[in-house]
């Protein structure tokens, strides 16, 4: 067995290898969908141009955004993440209603309470943290202002509701699509 040959072999014995560029082709794919669902272009100059931009995105984020290259793995992560999107949703929708409240309350001033707590994650990997943290963000009366790869996330919070929940059952949500 040659040098090259021994390197290659426990990368390809523990099946990750199987299909090395599958991760960039899934995210080449998604990207081109999201890409022609929110243009609306269909033209040969504008397609084109969307295919060279979704080809450099997922050559630089295709190990970022997939990382494994196991199907079975990929297709679980993807399938959680599909329904992490309307809970999602259906929390944004409720923190937005809460901001109706304090908005149109008759003292608006004394329910606002401005403030920056920290919390900290149990959550390791670059992606789970950063889903996270832009979840926060997503969620109306809240915004992300720093987080680390330790862990560490401070938030800014209209209120002292607002910051209640966290990091709570968002931080669970996304810890399971992770498997973390």
């Amino acid at each position: 067995m040659t040098e090259k040959t021994k390197k290659a072999s426990p990368a390809r014995s523990n099946g990750l290898q199987k299909w090395p560029r599958l991760s960039y082709l899934i995210t080449f794919v998604i990207m081109c969908g999201v890409w022609v669902l929110l243009s609306g272009r269909f033209d040969a100059f504008h397609l084109g141009f969307g295919i060279i931009s979704c080809m450099t995105a997922s050559y630089f984020t295709g190990k970022l955004l997939i990382p494994s290259t196991r199907l079975s793995s990929i297709v679980h992560t993807w399938f959680n993440f599909i329904i992490y999107i309307p809970w999602l949703l259906y929390q944004v929708l409720v923190a937005n209603l809460h901001m109706m409240y304090l908005v149109f309350h008759p003292r608006m001033m004394d329910l606002i309470d401005p403030r920056i707590i920290t919390i900290k994650s149990r959550m390791r990997s670059d992606m789970a943290l950063v889903t996270f943290a832009n979840s926060i963000t997503l969620t109306p009366g809240t915004i992300t202002v720093f987080a680390n790869e330790l862990g560490d996330i401070s938030v800014h919070v209209i209120d002292a509701h607002s910051g209640d929940a966290l990091p709570g059952e968002m931080e669970e949500r996304i810890a399971g699509l992770f498997g973390e």
